[in-house]
């Protein structure tokens, strides 16, 4: 927002209690609300998308099925036949950030995956699954990832702490992915509206310069969409990618 001569592009990412006093109490921000919605918005659309379960699919049927071989073959492919064990987890991790990233578009409304905190949460649960069905799957075979095959031992006091800070490293550029994308995009937003704004100061020449920043954030909007869903599917493959490691004997 534009307060005075000053464009104040981050005030669009500040928590604020919400639903009166009970929200102050519980200290409930937009952040959970909006990902209550999120989750709502995705369950009405596999419920009334599959509701129907008709032979011949109508077009919001059709969209819902789409939805599911889509996410359902990147996670056999990915995997392996192991996949189809994870696919609920991974077919859920999509559509909440999807549902996160796409809500943000809308005007008033908040995008709960520019926090670093909710896309960190995401990334160390990831992280987690994937240690835990390391250690189920591999045992202490785990550890031997560690050490390069092939690699001398005299590296070895080099080799395994690189190789344990990569590996730790995964949830952070995980999570810092998605949440620069999508701060970078809002930011973006709020500085061409604000253009718009404080050019319409200037009266009909101004209106006229207004256009510009218009069109670009139009573009933007476009750019944005594409965006949500190309950083839900990144998070998404990586997923599965780290599970295909964590299940491989």
């Amino acid at each position: 927002m534009a307060g005075g001569s000053s464009i104040d592009v981050l005030g669009q990412f500040e928590l604020h209690p919400v639903l009166g006093g009970l929200g102050d109490a519980l200290r409930f921000s937009q952040s959970p609300l909006y990902m209550i919605v999120a989750v709502c918005l995705v369950l009405a659309f596999l419920y009334f998308g599959m509701r129907p379960a008709a032979v011949v699919p109508g077009r919001f049927q059709a969209a819902a099925e789409v939805c599911y071989e889509f996410i359902r073959n990147m996670a056999l492919d990915t995997i392996g036949p192991e996949g189809a064990a994870f696919f609920p987890f991974i077919f859920t991790l999509f559509f909440f950030i999807l549902a996160g990233n796409y809500l943000g578009l809308l005007p008033f409304s908040f995008t709960f995956t520019s926090h670093i905190a909710v896309t960190l949460a995401l990334a160390v649960m990831v992280f987690l699954l994937t240690v835990i069905v390391s250690l189920k799957v591999q045992g202490f075979r785990f550890f031997a990832h560690f050490m390069p095959a092939g690699a001398s031992m005299a590296l070895a006091p080099l080799l395994i702490p690189i190789e344990i800070l990569s590996f730790l490293s995964r949830p952070v550029s995980l999570s810092i992915r998605l949440f620069a994308n999508m701060v970078a995009g809002h930011v973006m937003f709020e500085i061409f509206a604000s253009f718009v704004v404080m050019l319409a100061g200037f009266g009909v020449v101004g209106d006229v310069f207004a256009i510009g920043p218009i069109v670009i954030n139009m573009a933007l909007v476009a750019l944005e969409l594409l965006v949500g869903v190309l950083q839900a599917y990144v998070f998404a493959i990586l997923t599965c990618i780290y599970l295909r490691e964590a299940v491989a004997h």
